[in-house]
C-alpha cells in the first residue's frame, strides 16, 4: 500500500528558482512543475500553484522537503490544506474507491497521474475556500442593501473588494491547465481512462464548475455595487454643483442689494 499526501502550502511556488537549488532527483520538469524520484517507488511533485505532493515518503523526509521549499513560496500558509489518498498495487484491475485506488501496474506514469489528480483536488479546495469568502462578503453587502436600500461600504473598500475578486479570477485563469488532462493521457488509452476515473472520483470538473459559477455571481454583484457607487458619487457631485450655484446666486444678490 502506497500513500499519497498533497499539501497546499502557499499561493504559489517559484518552480524555476527551486529547480536551480534542488537539482538532485529531478525526473521531469517544465516551467510549471517539478517531479522528483527519491527512491524506487517514492516521488515528490511540486506545482507552481502552491502544491507539493508526496508518494510513499517518510514523515521526516516530507517535513525536510517542505522546509526547503518554503523560501520559494509566495504567501506561505501557517496551516496547510491537505489531501490524502491510498494506492494499492498489483491489483487484478484498476478500481476506484472513495479515498483509495487499486492499480494493476505501478509504473512511474501511472503514479504521476495519481499524484497530479490528488494535487488538483487540494488546489480546488483552496480556491473553493477563497471563493466562499468572497461570496460571504458579497452576500453581506446584498443584505445591507436589502435592509437599508443603500450600500454600507466606502468607495475605497469596494475597490479593494473588486481587486481581491479579480486577483482570484486571474489566479484561477492562469492555472486553467491544472484541471486539464496531461498530454500523456491523450496518447495512452490506459492513462486516459485512469485520469478520467480519478477526475470522477475527486469530482474535479464539478467542483471547478462550482467555483466558476461562484465567481460569476460575485462578478454580477460587483457590477451592481459599482453602478450604485457611481450613482452615489454622481448624486454627491450634483449636490455640490447645486450648492455652488446657490452660493453664487446669494453672492450676486448680496452685491446688488448692498451696492
Amino acid at each position: 500500500m502506497l500513500k499519497v499526501l498533497s499539501y497546499q502550502m502557499a499561493d504559489s511556488i517559484d518552480v524555476k528558482a527551486l529547480r536551480s537549488v534542488l537539482k538532485e532527483g529531478i525526473y521531469l520538469y517544465d516551467s510549471d512543475e517539478l517531479f522528483y524520484k527519491t527512491a524506487e517507488q517514492s516521488f515528490i511533485y511540486v506545482f507552481k500553484y502552491g502544491v507539493v505532493c508526496f508518494l510513499n515518503c517518510e514523515p521526516k523526509e516530507m517535513e525536510a522537503f517542505l522546509q526547503k521549499v518554503a523560501p520559494f513560496c509566495r504567501n506561505l500558509f501557517t496551516q496547510f490544506l491537505t489531501e490524502e489518498f491510498e494506492v494499492e498495487i498489483n491489483a487484478k484491475e484498476n478500481k476506484f474507491g472513495y479515498n483509495k485506488i487499486e492499480i494493476v501496474q505501478a509504473d512511474i506514469q501511472t503514479l504521476r497521474i495519481i499524484m497530479l489528480n490528488v494535487s488538483q483536488s487540494v488546489a480546488l479546495d483552496y480556491y473553493s475556500v477563497l471563493t466562499d469568502k468572497l461570496l460571504e462578503e458579497s452576500n453581506a453587502q446584498n443584505q445591507v442593501l436589502e435592509k437599508k436600500g443603500k450600500l454600507d461600504i466606502s468607495g475605497r473598500k469596494l475597490k479593494q473588494f473588486i481587486a481581491r475578486t479579480l486577483i482570484l479570477k486571474n489566479r484561477i485563469s492562469e492555472n486553467l491547465y491544472v484541471f486539464d488532462s496531461p498530454p500523456e493521457t491523450w496518447e495512452n488509452e490506459q492513462l486516459g481512462k485512469l485520469d478520467q476515473g480519478l477526475k470522477e472520483t475527486f469530482d474535479l470538473q464539478e467542483r471547478y464548475r462550482d467555483i466558476r459559477e461562484g465567481l460569476e455571481i460575485i462578478k454580477e454583484n460587483l457590477e451592481l455595487f459599482k453602478d450604485l457607487l457611481q450613482y452615489r458619487n454622481s448624486t454627491f457631485l450634483e449636490w455640490i454643483i447645486i450648492i455652488l450655484i446657490f452660493v453664487e446666486v446669494l453672492n450676486l444678490l448680496w452685491e446688488k442689494l448692498f451696492k
